[in-house]
């Protein structure tokens, strides 16, 4: 049975701040939207929860985490995102709690974004890839950028933000975008940004390497292609990078 056809994602924003797990989450999951995004003159801000340390089994984390995040705000730069903010949370071992919800709740009102994007928060990535296990900290994050969409409008959730921070609450979040699900409702035509994307994430170098012996290039051409092909069917035949996309 085929699925139904992927709506637009709306257009009628002005500011926008993704919040994930890792450097090279964005890159894996929206970055050819976030291009296009840039184009039109969005303004984009990233807020990475870790600094993703632990995951180049072959190098330390003292030094992993510093050489991924050079390797990020170089990344974000190929899509024209300049404001890079990095959390100080455990890779492997982020937890879901009030902590991270205080966290990301302070960005959402240090930016002031319309539009939230986060990663799948879900327990696995859906039959597309076989039904694999999500992290850990993918689900933690994601969870909890949803929730922080709504904590940053309340005063009395978090009020030290405002009494020993400045930050006045921000209700103006309308709306939480997931990439990475495997039950998107809107979607992004990723062609003008697809060429943008590959390189962003070849940005990655260091942690690609490690994570393959094919050639980077191709290896980033190949994925981002592939994802981008994989929803054209349910968007009138043009590439696209897809959302699930919650309302507030």
């Amino acid at each position: 049975m085929s699925q139904p056809q992927l709506e637009a994602m709306p257009d009628d924003w002005t500011r926008a701040l993704a919040v994930v797990a890792h450097p090279d989450d964005l890159e894996y999951g929206c970055a050819a939207a976030v291009a296009c995004w840039t184009d039109s003159g969005k303004e984009v801000a990233y807020l990475l929860v870790s600094r993703g340390e632990a995951g180049i089994d072959s190098m330390a984390p003292a030094e992993c985490g510093p050489l991924r995040e050079r390797e990020q705000r170089a990344s974000a730069a190929v899509v024209g995102v300049a404001a890079v903010e990095f959390l100080d949370h455990h890779d492997g071992v982020i937890e879901y709690g009030t902590a991270l919800r205080r966290d990301i709740a302070a960005a959402i009102r240090r930016h002031r974004p319309e539009l939230v994007i986060t990663l799948n928060h879900r327990d696995t990535w859906g039959p597309a890839v076989g039904g694999a296990w999500n992290t850990p900290d993918h689900r933690a994050v994601g969870r909890a950028t949803l929730d922080a969409a709504g904590d940053a409008g309340n005063r009395w959730i978090f009020p030290e933000l405002l009494t020993e921070q400045g930050l006045e609450p921000w209700s103006g979040v309308r709306w939480v975008a997931v990439a990475g699900s495997a039950t998107p409702t809107h979607a992004v035509a990723a062609t003008a940004g697809l060429e943008r994307a590959v390189q962003s994430l070849l940005e990655h170098r260091s942690y690609i390497e490690a994570l393959t012996d094919e050639d980077p290039e191709g290896y980033c051409r190949t994925f981002q292609t592939g994802a981008v092909q994989a929803l054209a069917d349910r968007f009138g035949g043009r590439p696209a990078v897809g959302f699930e996309l919650f309302g507030r």
